[in-house]
């Protein structure tokens, strides 16, 4: 009886981690194709589409992800990443990530419009009018409201 390559497979590893090893499979395959599709681009075209903090950005989302790669390759070969001096620069990378959301944010942030604003205190504030009456947005003391 012949056993097939997949059933050779299952035997050098315990099957209970068959659907970790396949999800992780299957992830490769996801940032193979994300590398393919950035390194397709070169990266000073890439550069010149982008506003400065946008390249920040990419810029930082590419070393951390090497630096994860490399994570993950020392866990494969035995070696505790958390000691290695990889850890301290992701920590360090991380911190820069984000400092540049800060910036991202603030930009993001609505602005103080000082005429907008004058505008919308003044029109809530009563001001009298030529005739020395009040004019105001409130209903109009000793009016009865009409019930529905």
């Amino acid at each position: 009886m012949e056993m097939s390559e997949d059933d050779n497979n299952m035997e050098e590893y315990p099957t209970e981690i068959h659907d970790y090893l396949t999800a992780f499979e299957k992830s490769l395959g996801s940032v193979d194709e994300m590398l393919k599709t950035m390194m397709s681009v070169s990266r000073s075209e890439l550069l010149q589409k982008l506003d400065p903090l946008e390249q920040a950005k990419l810029d930082l989302v590419s070393v951390y992800t090497l630096n994860s790669m490399f994570w993950v390759y020392l866990a494969t070969q035995g070696i505790n990443p958390k000691e290695h001096p990889v850890k301290q620069e992701l920590e360090r990378i991380r911190t820069y990530m984000n400092k540049v959301k800060e910036i991202a944010d603030k930009k993001k942030a609505s602005k103080l419009d000082k005429g907008a604003a004058s505008r919308f205190v003044k029109n809530a504030l009563w001001e009298p009018n030529a005739e020395n009456e009040y004019t105001s947005k409130s209903p109009v003391k000793g009016k009865k409201r009409q019930k529905d």
